[in-house]
């Protein structure tokens, strides 16, 4: 009866570990995209789109430090208008201040010995007027040569403070144009550097500040499928709607931009390589004025139709 048992067990544990097999072999099918709205072309192609902020060239403005260090004050958060220039954040300088306040030292050090070499020449000039044979010709030389080390020395001292001041001034990083900041997930104490600052979540070094120009406008990148191109109107005809996810049936008019003319692999919706398939897309730019009664925001991913105009 034990025997039995024993192998009714084993034999159980053979199955489930069969069972366990097959379904982790099974490949899951990929979720169903929303519910797509209904097609307000005559014969329109389907995109993915994301909105951007509206610029001429490029995507949002990233912005990344020029010096690292770690971060001790934020200035703007997400959300904030800020001009050009305004600070965002400031980065521990201490090491850098110590180094301008040095090279001040340096500077009154070579002032102070300028002045004593000017000094030794205007009394060897005078002994030289009361008596040429007081001083020799080689002191003369060496106490101007000595005049002009020093006021050498003075020079390169000031340029030294000079570069060590811009660069302490790098330590704040402000905004490159005037705008709205989208991003700034830096934290008192967080390391930033010109790589950008490490995201725990998607284990990659991102912008340190996303920020949007100030425009009334937004623009939409829509990836058209490769499958799809063939069936893209003429550039002077295209027309496209754009619908917002779990928002109204409405569709947004779209103001076709340009074409990006480079297919590239699907992975700009989710920054990771997902698909099993190589999908490759066309990035095609539509300018949009957002509606007043419609909440759209930088990143967000909308539903958008491509027609023709005739």
């Amino acid at each position: 009866m034990k025997h039995k048992l024993l192998f009714g067990l084993a034999l159980l544990g053979i199955i489930a570990g069969v069972v366990s097999a097959y379904l982790y072999r099974q490949n899951l099918p990929a979720q169903a995209p929303l519910a797509i709205i209904r097609d307000p072309y005559a014969s329109g192609v389907y995109a993915e789109g994301i909105v951007q902020s509206a610029q001429a060239s490029g995507d949002d403005v990233n912005v990344y430090p020029e010096v690292p260090g770690t971060a001790v004050r934020i200035y703007a958060r997400p959300g904030a208008r800020v001009a050009r220039g305004a600070p965002l954040l400031a980065i521990d300088d201490t090491v850098q201040r110590r180094v301008v306040d040095e090279d001040a030292a340096r500077i009154a050090a070579a002032r102070a010995t300028l002045g004593y070499q000017r000094d030794q020449l205007k009394i060897l000039v005078r002994q030289a007027a009361i008596d040429r044979r007081a001083v020799s010709r080689l002191a003369l030389l060496t106490a101007r040569d000595n005049v002009r080390i020093a006021r050498e020395s003075l020079k390169v001292a000031i340029a030294a403070r000079a570069a060590d001041a811009a660069l302490l001034r790098k330590y704040v990083l402000r905004a490159p144009v005037a705008g709205i900041v989208l991003r700034n997930v830096t934290a008192v104490g967080s390391y930033v550097s010109p790589q950008g600052i490490y995201d725990t979540y998607t284990q990659a070094d991102d912008p340190v500040v996303v920020m949007q120009p100030q425009s009334s406008e937004l623009q939409v990148k829509a990836y058209l499928d490769e499958i799809l191109v063939p069936r893209l109107p003429p550039t002077r005809d295209i027309t496209a709607q754009m619908f917002v996810r779990g928002g109204s049936d409405t569709g947004i008019a779209l103001q076709f931009v340009r074409i990006d003319p480079y297919v590239t692999p699907k992975i700009e919706l989710s920054d990771q390589r997902l698909e099993k398939v190589d999908v490759r897309v066309l990035p095609i730019i539509f300018r949009f004025k957002p509606p007043p009664d419609t909440r759209l925001y930088p990143g967000q991913l909308v539903d958008v139709y491509i027609g023709s105009m005739h």
